[in-house]
């Protein structure tokens, strides 16, 4: 999308406000506006997205009051991994509106372009991570868990200076395939995009760090700056936990003597290695990441031979019965056959699938149900709308999961 003629058209707003797509001559106007309603760095963050070939200034929208920009959104193009099968993905970030302008509506029209331009672009899902209920007007409802933040009571022991230095372009595939390595291990994964890795080595809210050992990258981490002598480290992973020891030491040098937060990824390499070395203190409120499911029998299509090979692995034998799920107001049906699972029929409103053996599923439980960590026994167990018909069908169907999203904001 280059040309010209090639833009979506402009749509107008009430009171004259037009949204449109971001023009490189609003370039500065919206890094003011951002760094006004946001954090600075958000004015870097906007101009390394607008300015990369594999988003550019598509990615960006505004709304406008004449030559005034009064509103913007960025939309990222994202992946998410269930099992095997890869989703596209997008992620809305860069939200900010003049506080003239806010009670207008204007988010909400910019929400509705991403969600658009999302769909043009393939993407079956949205992620994201925001203010809290805020999106859920939106059609977004929190469905992962985001893991918690530990506090590191004394640093791993050890000799001299870890090989700790900044990472440099060059180290991206490393770093990369470290990521991939601790990322196999979780049922649900986003992983950094090409661009996301070229956007955090130049961003300011945060800082990529590798260890080396013999000059091969064995270690890597995300820091956010230094505040008061505490620092926050995240997104680590290692070769082995001898590499990871020596990264959270160098880490904790960064700020002697002071305070050092990990995320916590359970079950990995680091995870292990620094279990001595933690305290475990119990979360005090939840904290999930947004999930939004714009079409329920495409995303359902997409996920065919994956609850295929959930329903062979549990020996359950449904030939020729279909799978039913209902969010109530909509049913869907997936037909079983001998070699797999046919295309996704949708029907009406079925207020009780179990009388046919179905599941009925809240709409707003969906997303929490496909990508969350309780399954749908679990989400039984809090949840009067979420129910099985058959037991042990659904249960093998829609097991909890674990989970592990890398994404352009620390959400900590």
């Amino acid at each position: 999308m280059t040309a010209t003629a090639d833009l979506p058209a402009p749509v107008p707003l009430a009171d004259g406000l037009v949204l449109r797509q971001a023009r490189p001559s609003e370039l500065d106007q919206i890094g003011t506006l951002l760094a006004e309603r946001g954090e600075p760095a958000d004015a870097l963050d906007h101009r390394l997205v607008v300015t990369d070939p594999d988003a550019g200034w598509p990615a960006c929208a505004v709304v406008v009051d004449g030559d005034r920009v009064v509103s913007t959104a960025t939309l990222l193009d994202e992946e998410v991994r269930l099992g095997d099968i890869r989703l596209p993905a997008g992620q809305v970030e860069l939200v900010a509106t003049d506080r003239e302008y806010e009670g207008r509506g204007l988010v909400r029209a910019l929400m509705r372009w991403a969600h658009e331009r999302s769909a043009a672009r393939g993407h079956v899902i949205q992620a994201m991570i925001g203010i809290p209920y805020f999106y859920r007007l939106f059609g977004y409802e929190y469905a992962i868990d985001i893991p918690p933040a530990l506090t590191v009571r004394t640093p791993p022991p050890g000799e001299g200076t870890p090989a700790l230095r900044a990472a440099l372009p060059s180290d991206i595939p490393a770093m990369a395939a470290l990521q991939d390595t601790a990322q196999n291990l979780f049922d649900v994964a986003m992983p950094h995009s090409a661009a996301c890795w070229r956007w955090l080595l130049a961003h300011e809210a945060s800082t990529l760090w590798v260890l080396e050992d013999a000059g091969a990258v064995v270690a890597t981490g995300r820091t956010t700056p230094p505040d008061d002598g505490e620092i926050l480290l995240a997104e680590a992973a290692a070769r082995d936990e001898a590499a990871a020891r020596e990264l959270l030491r160098g880490v904790a040098a960064l700020v002697p003597g002071g305070r050092v937060n990990v995320v916590h990824r359970a079950g990995t390499v680091t995870a292990t290695a620094w279990r001595d070395f933690l305290d475990y203190e119990p979360r005090a409120q939840a904290e999930q990441y947004y999930v939004r499911i714009p079409d329920v029998a495409a995303l359902l299509d997409r996920l065919r031979p994956l609850l295929w090979r959930r329903l062979t692995a549990a020996g359950i034998d449904r030939t020729g019965r279909d799978i039913v799920i209902s969010t109530f107001g909509a049913h869907y049906r997936i037909p079983v056959r001998a070699d797999g699972l046919g295309e996704v029929v949708t029907g009406g409103a079925m207020q009780g699938p179990g009388a046919v053996g179905g599941a009925g599923v809240a709409p707003d439980y969906l997303p929490a149900l496909l990508f969350g960590p309780r399954g749908i026994e679990g989400l039984g167990r809090i949840r009067p709308d979420v129910y099985t018909g058959e037991k042990e069908l659904f249960q093998a169907l829609f097991p909890p999961l674990t989970a592990d999203v890398l994404s352009y904001y620390l959400p900590f």
